[in-house]
Parts: structure tokens; sequence; C-alpha cells
């Protein structure tokens, strides 16, 4: 395939986009059997939401692993090898014997999944860079934030058909589909010439560059501390709609799902004006959408403001969110080279440990109180803007030199 050639970049982010989905819904596509699974298992619905905490904790450690190896060891070979064994996992947790062996299993498959996400962003950067990597990112947001929003609907109807045991199986389908891509539809985009040398020593003297780097990890934190703002919501918002302003649980999944539509809008917005806008302002714009849109949602809950107001606040903030994930994405790689898989590892794994610090926050004063909810989305956007002015804004003064993103400012 030629990377190369526009003809075929739609094609080439539908295959990445499909693996950085892969995540998505292994998470999201079994939520709707939660109750099943703990009839079947006999067991209380706290054992089986922690397989939901364990997939969730092996995506975000996964990542840490399986970029490192895919700068060692080239792209496809960990792909090809995760693919095989999130095809083996999904099997066993459709086969699993009792819950514990389930759990286990979740682990393991969100392991296995997490390789899309951070070998995907990888390629990403070593087949594109500056304007284009941020088009394409941008392109790439879009197909990927298709997937939360089809995936829990995916997973009813194939319940509807069979038993969450169907459901496993067809995402042990969805490998096999994405081992046969890997073989025949991808080629290596890691030179022999740029990999690392396979050492521990190497491996955290690589972390340990992307931690010393003040600018990767202001675009980093960014991003990272507004995905948890994100999770907050993902977190809050079923228990604010529906408990708090009484929504059923139908227009829940219609305004829940517009979440992801905004992201999406986001995105289209970073492509459209990528190469006519600085990549900065861009940036900026979608932090100052953030602290508005945040500082607003915080307000409505104080005043007790209706559920359109809450609406169209959370809305502007997940567009934010996709304006600033593909430009944070961009700014951050653009440096990188030949260790893009480490520090897409840790853009990634921000995301996860960050939100998985601030969703039970969000449930601090019990499910008819919005209150934590907007103070942590607000908090978000605040402590993302002091990244910014600190690691980003600072590392430029005080280093003396603007770089081209910054030029004009």
């Amino acid at each position: 395939m030629n990377y190369k050639n526009k003809k075929n970049t739609l094609a080439f982010a539908l295959i990445l986009g499909t693996f950085s989905a892969l995540g998505p819904f292994t998470v999201d596509m079994y939520l709707a059997s939660l109750p099943q699974l703990a009839v079947f298992f006999g067991t209380s619905a706290a054992a089986v939401q922690a397989s939901l905490t364990t997939s969730l904790l092996g995506l975000g450690l996964g990542q840490l692993i399986m970029g490192p190896l895919s700068d060692i060891y080239g792209r496809r070979p960990p792909l090809l090898l995760s693919m095989i064994l999130y095809i083996l996992s999904s099997i066993g947790c459709a086969m699993a014997p009792d819950i514990q062996w389930f759990i286990a299993l979740r682990f393991i498959q969100g392991i296995a999944a997490s390789a899309g996400l951070v070998i995907s962003r990888a390629i990403v950067r070593d087949r594109f860079s500056g304007v284009e990597m941020t088009k394409f990112i941008s392109l790439l947001t879009m197909i990927s934030n298709v997937a939360p929003l089809i995936s829990p609907t995916a997973g009813s109807a194939v319940m509807s058909y069979s038993s969450w045991v169907g459901v496993f199986i067809f995402l042990g389908g969805l490998g096999i589909a994405l081992t046969g891509i890997t073989v025949w539809g991808m080629r290596e985009s890691l030179s022999v010439q740029q990999r690392v040398p396979s050492s521990p020593r190497t491996l955290m003297k690589n972390y340990n560059s992307l931690f010393r780097k003040r600018t990767f990890m202001g675009y980093a934190l960014v991003n990272g501390i507004l995905f948890a703002g994100v999770f907050a919501y993902v977190a809050g918002t079923p228990f604010i709609y529906q408990n708090i302003y009484g929504v059923s649980p139908q227009l829940f999944s219609i305004l829940f799902a517009s979440n992801g539509l905004a992201i999406i809008i986001g995105a289209q917005f970073v492509k459209v004006l990528a190469g006519r806008v600085t990549e900065s302002r861009l940036f900026l714009l979608g932090l100052f959408m953030a602290f508005i849109s945040s500082a607003a949602i915080l307000i409505i809950v104080l005043v007790h403001g209706t559920l359109l107001a809450m609406f169209i606040s959370i809305f502007l903030f997940a567009s934010s969110i996709g304006i600033i994930g593909p430009i944070s994405f961009t700014l951050a790689m653009e440096s990188q080279g030949h260790t893009a898989g480490s520090a897409s590892a840790v853009l990634g794994t921000m995301q996860f440990a960050l939100g998985a610090v601030a969703s039970p926050l969000v449930g601090m004063a019990g499910e008819n109180s919005a209150l934590p909810f907007g103070i942590i989305i607000f908090s978000t956007s605040v402590f993302s803007v002091i990244t910014y002015v600190v690691l980003i804004k600072g590392g430029t003064i005080n280093s003396g030199v603007k770089n081209r993103y910054d030029s004009n400012t």
C-alpha cells in the first residue's frame, strides 16, 4: 500500500481507525450483558463490574508494553502477536468457567487491545509529519470515535440473537479480521535502521528522556487532564441526566451519543483549518472552549440550570476535546522519531491513568448530586491551562527559542 498516495489516505485511516476502535469495542460492547453475566456466574454486580475495571487497566498498562516493543521490533510483529492474543482471550472469556477466570481474561484482552491504540498512532508518526499529520490524526479521530457510538448498540444487537457469549465470539471474530488486515493489508512502517536496541536499560532511558522533555510532557498532560474530564462525564452523565433531570434511558442514549458526535465535529474542524491556522492557535482555541464550557457546566450545576443548558455545555466541552486531541498529539509526537511507540504509549496511558482517578470522584456525593461532576470538569480545564502556561509556554520562554508552532502565536 502506498501511504503517500492521497487516494489511499481514507483507506489507510479506516484501517488504523479500526485498530483504534478495538479498545472502545472491548470496553463498551458487553456493557448491556453485565446483569446477565452476574446471573450466569452467580456473583455480585460489583464482581462483574471488576471485569470492566481490569479491561481498562489492561488497556492503560498494555500501551506501556506494546509501544516500546513496536520501537524495538517494528510495528507489525507486536501488532500481529497482540491480535492473536486478542482472539484467544476473547474465546477464553466466552468459555470462562467462573468469574475469576473471566476477570483475568478481560485483563489480558485489554492488554491485547491496547496494541491497536498505541501502534496505530505510532504508525501515523512514521508516515506523516507537520500539517499532514494533524489532518490525518483529525481524520483518524473522526473514524475511531464512531466506535463508542455504535459499540453498545452492536452489543445489544448481538445479545438479541444470542447471549453474552455471542458478544465475545463477535469480538474474537473482529480480532480474526484485524489479524488478516495485519498480515495482508499493512506494510512495516519502521525501518530496521530506525529501531531502538532491545534492552531494559534502553527502554528506561527512552522513557526517562520523554519524561524530561518539558514540551512533550506539557502536551501529554494537557491531553490527559482534559480526557480525565471525558471519563468524568462518561461516569457522571448517566446519573445526572436520568436521576436529576429525569430523562428516559432512550433519551439518555441519544444525549450520550451526541458527545461522541461533538468530538467528531471538533476533529473535523481541525482537519478543515489545519494548514490555514497554526497548530498552536487551534490548540489555544480548544483550551479556551474547554475552559468556558466547563465553567458553564459548574455554574449550571450550582444554580440547578436546565437540561438544555447542561447538554449544550457538555456538547461544547466534548467538541473542545475533539480539537485538542489531534493537535496535542501532533505537537507532542512531531520530534519523537524512532521512539514514537514509547511516546504514543505515554500519551495513551496518561489518558487512562488520569481518567481512572477522575471517574470515581464523580459519585462522591451520591447519585443525586452533580456538584462533584461540575467541580471535576471545571478543574480539568483549570489544570490544563496551568499545565500549558508552566510546561509549554514556560518551556518556550526559558529556552529562548520559539518553535515553528509558536511562531505565530
